[in-house]
């Protein structure tokens, strides 16, 4: 049986290897591709989406641009990661924006759930949660109705964009504290499971032989981001953090998880935006919320190549 999936994105070059994955694995469904303004602008990742798909002949699948801005503070994108496109130094055609999905983003995640049989669609957004936080506001009744959510982002120990916040949760710390809150299972694929998906050099090297546009998109999505992260995080091999969470969903048996109630600090004037996860074992009885804690590289190395392999 296949799992069903909306992917809620900001391309960007993890979510391109995420995009990859969840396009091909022969047990994913992916209903829809909606975006958020988050690694570069709303404009820019929309964009990436497009050319992603124009790539990879899966214009079928609607794409829906959504929120251009957190719920409270303006965006602050990492471009200094990600480059002045969101995907620099990857040569992508064109994006044909006629190719839009008319609807908001907001709309698309609404209208596929609620048209979708109950317990069947997984929500995995890759990048701020505006998009799912609005869904949920807007129409509360997809929190009974979604099978899981499954995210990218938060950690319970060293953050990114601060000492102990992720960026994604970081940027929109309120949307964050929305879907952590609203009582569905989310599981958070945060920092400390997405390190050990670190694209070293002979990881690096098992696309080279991938004669396809698949297979070139991530060559040079991978040295680009290799690059960048040597320069910047003084980190040999970068990890693909987005790709985990559409792993997880294709197959749990890559990914360990254990129940933990997880609250968003919106206050600290120095922990804002920090995933505070209590993994005390006498605090996840009832516990609706997850994380991530263990990897089995390999085998997430071995789903990649092979779902990147069956693409043009």
């Amino acid at each position: 049986m296949t799992t069903k999936l909306l992917l809620d994105c900001d391309p960007g070059y993890d979510d391109a290897i995420a995009l990859m994955l969840a396009y091909a694995h022969p047990e994913l469904e992916l209903l829809a591709v909606t975006t958020v303004g988050g690694n570069q602008s709303l404009d820019k990742v929309t964009a990436n989406a497009l050319s992603i798909a124009q790539a990879l002949g899966k214009t079928h699948i609607p794409i829906a641009r959504g929120a251009d801005r957190p719920l409270v503070e303006p965006l602050r994108d990492a471009s200094f990661i990600h480059g002045a496109t969101g995907l620099d130094g990857v040569a992508l055609p064109a994006p044909d924006f006629a190719l839009l999905d008319s609807r908001h983003a907001v709309n698309v995640i609404i209208d596929t759930v609620m048209q979708e049989p109950a317990g069947t669609v997984t929500l995995v957004p890759t990048g701020p949660l505006t998009n799912i936080a609005l869904a949920v506001r807007l129409e509360p009744r997809i929190v009974e109705r979604v099978k899981e959510v499954v995210l990218m982002g938060g950690a319970y120990a060293m953050g990114n964009a601060s000492p102990v916040a992720e960026f994604n949760v970081f940027t929109d710390p309120e949307a964050a504290h929305i879907v952590f809150d609203a009582g569905w299972k989310v599981t958070m694929v945060g920092l400390d499971l997405t390190h050990q998906a670190r694209a070293y050099e002979p990881i690096r090297r098992r696309f080279n032989d991938l004669d396809s546009a698949a297979g070139r998109m991530t060559r040079e999505i991978l040295t680009n981001f290799a690059d960048t992260y040597r320069r910047l995080r003084r980190m040999d091999g970068p990890p693909v953090h987005d790709a985990c969470a559409v792993a997880l969903v294709a197959d749990p048996s890559l990914v360990a998880c254990e129940p933990a109630p997880v609250t968003v600090e919106l206050h600290g004037g120095a922990t804002r935006g920090m995933t505070v996860a209590d993994r005390r074992p006498d605090r996840a009885a009832g516990a609706t919320t997850f994380v991530a804690t263990q990897l089995a590289v390999d085998r997430f190395w071995d789903l990649a190549f092979d779902c990147i392999g069956r693409l043009p």
